[in-house]
């Protein structure tokens, strides 16, 4: 048991110390998955922290550590599984005690079932389905389950089911129920009165990332006839200036070519330093000189400045891939070798 009196710090609280030993670069990219309320509610409890003992934070990081574990057992196998394992791991007290407030605010996510079915299985139960239903579903997968089987999906309705994920907002749990109904599964979030939000717009660019380039391409262009703008929206999150790191030596070479020297000293101005480490790696040792001393004499600049001239940049990357004269690596696909 944790030496401190747990019923003496919130939740919130807590979320905010384990956050405060996680440091600012883990706390950073956890904050970009969290709605404004909760950044807001999460900023302020790490503002009213005081110094918190070493001993504190360990206790507060295991106790973490053993919900997320609890909880990866639980959407595995179900409670009794997670049980079981947590019996001989920790001990049945703990174990109990552990379970108790997991299964108290415990909310299963829809279409678990799915999540442990492979893409064949997956594809045999939904492919008749309207494409509505076939968004909803892919909407609460992992992105590279989902472009597995929108890959897999016949390409006259590819676009439309990623159009209707990108417009999706939110969905109450009685349709999901019906849809779970007409799957022949039961909704393994029953009894939640809230409405739940799937979907959106970086859920579709998460789940492109994840196809081939030949069905992106695809999806793309048919969808740019019913929408252009979504498109635009999709293809402007697809690739950020951070991931440049994910081209090859002679891509990255090749962009260079195009790309106007003060709009890199100005891109070059708010990245991180393994980016620019990146990037002056692939530069002559005369042209790294001179956008160094051109960044140095520049003084600071306006953010907007720099995020126009980062997405000027990435502009002329897609333009490039699209033509075929550059690759960008793809979590699934592995490094080409000449």
């Amino acid at each position: 048991m944790a030496s401190y009196n747990e019923l003496e710090r919130t939740p919130q609280e807590k979320a905010a110390i384990l956050l405060i030993a996680m440091g600012k670069d883990y706390s950073a990219k956890i904050f970009k998955q969290l709605s404004e309320e909760e950044i807001e509610q999460l900023t302020l409890e790490i503002a009213n922290v005081r110094r918190v003992d070493t001993s504190t934070q360990q206790e507060i990081i295991n106790e973490f550590h053993e919900a997320y574990i609890a909880q990866n057992y639980i959407m595995e196998g179900g409670i009794d599984y997670a049980r079981d394992i947590l019996n001989q791991a920790i001990g049945q007290q703990r174990a109990y005690e552990l379970i108790g407030k997991l299964t108290s605010s415990l909310q299963v996510r829809p279409f678990d079932f799915a999540r442990k079915l492979d893409a064949t299985q997956l594809l045999n139960m939904i492919q008749n389905e309207q494409p509505q239903t076939i968004a909803l579903v892919l909407s609460y997968l992992d992105a590279r389950q989902a472009g597995s089987v929108l890959s897999a999906l016949p390409q006259e309705i590819q676009s439309d089911v990623l159009a209707k994920i990108a417009r999706m907002g939110k969905t109450s749990p009685e349709h999901i129920k019906e849809v779970e109904r007409i799957l022949e599964k039961k909704l393994s979030s029953a009894g939640v009165s809230d409405y739940t939000k799937v979907g959106g717009i970086q859920t579709s660019v998460d789940i492109l990332n994840s196809v081939d380039r030949g069905t992106e391409k695809h999806i793309l262009e048919s969808l740019s006839d019913m929408n252009k703008e979504l498109v635009d929206e999709i293809k402007s999150r697809m690739f950020l200036f951070e991931d440049i790191v994910n081209l090859n030596r002679v891509s990255i070479q090749r962009v260079l070519k195009d790309v106007a020297q003060p709009d890199l000293v100005l891109a070059l101005k708010g990245v991180k330093s393994h980016v620019a480490d990146f990037i002056f790696e692939n530069m002559s040792k005369r042209l790294q000189e001179m956008i160094r001393e051109d960044m140095s004499i520049t003084g600071p600049v306006r953010l907007r400045d720099v995020e126009e001239a980062q997405q000027r940049i990435v502009t002329i990357i897609r333009n490039l891939e699209e033509a075929g004269e550059v690759v960008i690596l793809r979590g699934s696909e592995e490094e080409l070798i000449g």
